[in-house]
């Protein structure tokens, strides 16, 4: 080979060594494949295009399996308490052919309930677990005698679940109690995922507690397949106290390198809390808004602990409840569902997480975030 050739091979070489790598932009920042540790190299966030939903109340939109809804108690219409977000479920109630199993904290949305009759009534197998102390409520007691069987946990910890499995293929779940204050009051998140692998982890959570017996520190780490991949996306599903959420929230926090938003109904966990205030110690954006009467009433709230460390941190500026369980990390991965960020939660509820890896499905919980944010007073 001639040596001029040679050279300019070498010089190739070493200018393809030496250039900056480059990564496809995601919506709303950052890198398609993040270099975080916490998700494996040959499991690459995925793309969907999400269509928007028209809601009465609320709004939503939709990808090729599945659905995301959020409230909207700031409109209007709310006041008139229909054409919710909870009009989805009950559709979807309606369509059920075998079964319709329901795990949720409290249920007073009486559409819903005539929806679960019949289901009922055309032959549809239909369970339901609930909170003990909730049971006891009028809607709960109306579909009881009405011959729906509705166990409760009978313990002092909490069914706090919130998910609906219908013919063992689709889930509904996120932070919404099947409550008006909760369709139509409450900041609220609601989700339907149509995945048979996605359900059958919800169904064995379910078995657990309607079968067997088992609530809270009694239950099975028996969740299978805590991962899978659906259309192309990363989801994670967890259940406590038995698989361990917490110790997975923080492993992803660890492995933020952009920005981490969160929305959140009560937050006392110190160990979670201490990775946020570490993480924006390294210059990370890390801002949230939290439930002012949570704030007000928790022993142990993070609140005042996030203002002293400088977090963009605030009290909700709604009437009824900020009652979301978000955390947002790199504006790729989305973590939600009924568990709060409580040492309850993690130690003595009944409580479901599900973990989406989709920048596209990221971007919708992040322009909720920014509504409820822009929404909140800034801290004095």
């Amino acid at each position: 080979m001639p040596k001029r050739l040679t050279l300019s091979v070498l010089l190739i070489i070493l200018l393809a060594a030496c250039a900056p790598s480059t990564a496809t932009p995601i919506v709303g920042g950052g890198t398609s494949t993040p270099t975080s540790p916490v998700v494996a190299t040959d499991t690459p966030f995925g793309r969907q295009h999400i269509e928007p939903i028209p809601v009465h109340v609320g709004y939503g939109g939709q990808g090729t399996f599945f659905e995301i809804y959020f409230t909207d108690p700031a409109n209007p219409a709310s006041k008139q308490q229909t054409g919710g977000v909870e009009q989805a479920l009950i559709a979807s109630v309606d369509a059920a052919r075998l079964s319709v199993d329901v795990a949720i904290y409290s249920l007073s949305l009486r559409e819903l309930g005539n929806a679960l009759l019949r289901a009922r009534d055309r032959g549809v197998a239909v369970r339901v677990v609930m909170e003990s102390d909730n049971r006891e409520r009028s809607l709960p007691q109306t579909l009881i005698e009405a011959g729906l069987p509705i166990l409760g946990d009978r313990r002092e910890g909490l069914m706090h679940d919130k998910f609906v499995v219908i013919d063992r293929s689709e889930v509904w779940t996120g932070s919404l109690n099947f409550t008006n204050d909760g369709a139509y009051n409450d900041n609220n998140n609601l989700i339907h995922i149509r995945s048979v692998k996605v359900a059958e982890k919800y169904l064995t959570e379910f078995e657990e507690m309607y079968t067997d017996d088992l609530f809270g520190p009694d239950s099975l780490a028996a969740t299978p397949n805590p991962s899978v991949t659906v259309d192309g996306l990363q989801v994670e599903t967890y259940f406590s106290p038995d698989d361990g959420v917490a110790a997975r929230i923080l492993e992803l926090l660890q492995g933020a390198q952009e920005s981490i938003y969160f929305l959140a109904y009560s937050f006392t966990s110190d160990d979670i809390a201490q990775v946020m205030r570490d993480k924006h110690s390294e210059g990370l954006t890390v801002a949230g808004v939290m439930d002012s009467s949570q704030v007000d009433s928790n022993q142990g709230t993070e609140y005042d602990l996030f203002l002293q460390s400088g977090l963009d941190v605030r009290r909700d500026g709604n009437k009824g409840l900020m009652h979301h369980k978000i955390i947002i990390i790199d504006r790729s991965i989305v973590i939600t569902g009924s568990y709060n960020f409580t040492g309850s939660a993690e130690d003595r509820n009944d409580e479901n997480a599900v973990i989406f890896f989709s920048p596209d499905i990221a971007e919708w919980f992040l322009t909720e975030f920014e509504r409820v944010f822009d929404a909140a007073p800034e801290a004095e």
